[in-house]
């Protein structure tokens, strides 16, 4: 009978039968290793979590502040029935991690999202050597290739500049976590007032709180003086484009950050003023430089254009499959929540279960036996899950 591969593919998770604990799992479970706290990867209703100290701020912020949850550093290994984890950093966002597991000397890595460039905020990427990578192909296609940071941050400045000397508001869309600290690490800070949409005050205030070093911001309100907003910058999220709270602030001009603005007729069917092209997600070169330097014999590619990426790897030599996952739908059109309901996730669930129990990849059916709880062995420092 085939060996039992070490991470498999169902219809709830990127599941470790051996430790009896899944990654980024889309449905309520007993054990959840979360990569970052974004909301298609740290769902609602798990009884235990483990993440990366710096996403615990905003993990309980969004899944409630009394969830059972266990903080590591990165680089700490942590051990369940044999098996030995860690976690990396992956550069996405605060917080983000690859998951390093190893077992009986064969390593594989998921990545979860990450970018290759240094932020000024999140802790860089790193490569981790493995046997096969789980990697995203959210921008996985050669005309995605980003310009560097400093440019479009200069792109940004000058654009608010502009809008000052012609008195307007600079109304500034991103997503709230991840997105706008990177943008307010990195944009020149052209006034001491900063206003916010409630979604984004709310998380900068909690990172704030939790000690990460980031400019103060004003919170956007009913009985904020309207005439205030000429010639400020004010940040949004996405949602607000075509909603009545966007109108207090006129005359404004529009900007929206996303490496969606790469594609021809995105900024216009946005209905924005200023496309700016800024990603958390790797582009292709930068793809290809984490796959290359992984070392990994596989790979399987969870999100994005996983078809195309796949066959391309295929094609150049690097054995490769596409893995059907719920990923990739990430903060833009969950803004303004801060607790999730399960029966979200449970009812997309449902919906899309023949799919991914058809067509999930594993070298053999998936182990039904759990990991008894005497089964779990300390790590370093005592940490177990």
């Amino acid at each position: 009978m085939p060996a039992q591969s070490l991470l498999q593919f169902t219809g709830k998770s990127i599941y470790c039968a051996v430790a009896d604990a899944h990654i980024d799992p889309w449905i309520p479970v007993d054990r959840a290793i979360i990569t970052h706290a974004h909301s298609d990867h740290a769902r609602w209703g798990s009884k235990h979590y483990l993440a990366h100290k710096d996403s615990e701020p905003i993990l309980r912020l969004r899944l409630g502040q009394d969830i059972s949850l266990q903080t590591v550093e990165y680089y700490e290994k942590f051990v369940i029935n044999g098996v030995t984890f860690s976690l990396h950093p992956a550069g996405h966002i605060i917080g983000s991690a690859q998951v390093r597991v190893e077992y009986k000397g064969e390593v594989w890595v998921a990545s979860g999202d990450y970018k290759l460039e240094n932020d000024n905020f999140a802790t860089p990427y790193e490569p981790v050597k493995c046997n096969v990578f789980i990697t995203e192909s959210t921008f996985g296609l050669p005309i995605y290739k980003w310009q560097p940071q400093h440019e479009v941050m200069s792109e940004i400045d000058n654009w608010w500049r502009q809008n000052k000397s012609e008195d307007k508001a600079s109304v500034l869309m991103g997503y709230s976590l991840g997105k706008m600290q990177r943008i307010l690490k990195n944009i020149e800070l052209q006034d001491k007032i900063i206003y916010a949409h409630g979604a984004i005050y709310t998380l900068n205030e909690r990172l704030r709180q939790a000690g990460f070093h980031l400019p103060e911001l004003t919170l956007v309100t009913k009985e904020t003086d309207r005439k205030l907003f000429r010639a400020s910058l004010v940040l949004a999220p996405p949602s607000v484009d075509s909603s009545t709270w966007i109108k207090k602030f006129a005359p404004y001009s529009l900007g929206y950050c996303s490496g969606w603005m790469a594609l021809r007729g995105a900024k216009n069917r946005r209905a924005v003023d200023q496309g700016f092209v800024l990603s958390d997600h790797v582009d292709w070169p930068d793809l290809n430089t984490a796959v290359k330097e992984s070392g990994a014999e596989k790979v399987y590619v969870t999100h994005g254009y996983t078809s195309i990426y796949a066959r391309y790897l295929n094609e150049n030599g690097i054995e490769a499959g596409e893995v059907h996952t719920m990923y990739g739908n990430e903060d833009e059109n969950e803004e303004e929540e801060v607790v999730q309901d399960i029966s979200a996730g449970t009812d997309a669930y449902e919906k899309h279960k023949e799919l991914l129990d058809g067509e999930f990849i594993t070298d053999t059916k998936a182990s039904t036996k759990k990991s008894p709880l005497g089964d779990l062995a300390e790590g370093e420092g005592g940490i177990t899950l």
